[in-house]
């Protein structure tokens, strides 16, 4: 018997793993951060995190649009790709039409947004409550909530704590934590019991932020939903959550806000959703928001 003594060679170990994607993401549906957030702690009112890449050989540049303002984002999504669905090519086209409709003509960009939220809604129910969803599922619900209380460019509630303090309130989608940015004279210890007071028995902690900068941040943590009606029973503490702080320190601003709503109603968006799990009025009053998995 003759034995073999040679092998075959093989490359490089660094040669196994290219660190690209060499997947043409065009036709994708992707979930994103965008870079500005880092200036809109919580993203712009209008945008949802979900876009479809209207052009994208690789993940480090493509072009998409979000399917909640129908704006065209330039995103580099090396770091970090979640695909959650793809559409079709007459799909794709239709959105380049009536992209370049809105180009030509402003006023049809009514249109165009329709279509988009209608097409991220189609998704979301395709794809129903993951780890991956959750983040666009609070991202969108709480979006509905800022309308609500403080309708502007960012997904921020801003509440003036003391007088010419202004605390900035946007909601960290990934661990489902609020978070509360003071300026240091802005009497941050007080706020701090205020939030106790606001929120009951869910956890809050406080920290100065990196870099130095002269504010205090408190975090409100309601810990990781695990299913949907989890995230609506969050959603809704944090309305009711919020709603208290506003009268405490703003009460004329409440009444206004609090007759508009039950006037009109509160903005409920997920409940176009139909995961068949529960619907947006299918939370227990007493949902007991501390019973969520702790992160």
């Amino acid at each position: 018997m003759q034995r073999v003594t040679t092998t075959e060679s093989r490359p490089d170990a660094l040669a196994d793993v290219p660190g690209i994607c060499d997947l043409p993401l065009t036709r994708a549906v992707v979930q994103y951060r965008d870079a500005h957030e880092l200036h809109h702690p919580g993203g712009h009112i209008r945008d949802i995190g979900l876009a479809v890449v209207l052009a994208g050989r690789f993940a480090s540049s493509v072009r998409a649009v979000d399917l909640g303002s129908a704006e065209v984002k330039y995103l580099n999504l090396t770091t970090e790709l979640v695909i959650l669905d793809w559409v079709y090519d007459p799909t794709l086209a239709h959105l380049h039409a009536l992209s370049e409709a809105r180009e030509k003509h402003p006023a049809r960009n009514a249109q165009l947004r329709r279509f988009c939220f209608d097409l991220a809604l189609r998704v979301l129910n395709r794809r129903g409550f993951s780890p991956l969803t959750r983040p666009i599922l609070l991202r969108i619900g709480f979006r509905d909530l800022c309308r609500d209380l403080d309708l502007h460019e960012s997904t921020v509630v801003r509440i003036v704590t003391a007088p010419g303090v202004i605390t900035r309130v946007h909601l960290d989608y990934e661990a489902n934590s609020l978070v509360f940015t003071t300026p240091e004279r802005g009497s941050a210890s007080g706020l701090g019991l205020a939030l106790r007071e606001a929120f009951g028995t869910i956890p809050v902690a406080g920290s100065s932020p990196a870099g130095g900068e002269p504010c205090k941040v408190h975090q409100v943590r309601f810990g990781v939903p695990v299913i949907f009606s989890e995230v609506l029973g969050s959603l809704q503490v944090m309305r009711r959550g919020l709603g208290r702080l506003v009268a405490r320190f703003e009460p004329e601003r409440f009444g206004t806000v609090a007759g508009l709503t039950t006037t009109f109603g509160e903005r409920a968006t997920l409940g176009r959703l139909n995961f068949g799990e529960a619907g947006f009025g299918g939370v227990p009053p007493d949902f007991d928001a501390t019973a969520l998995s702790v992160h």
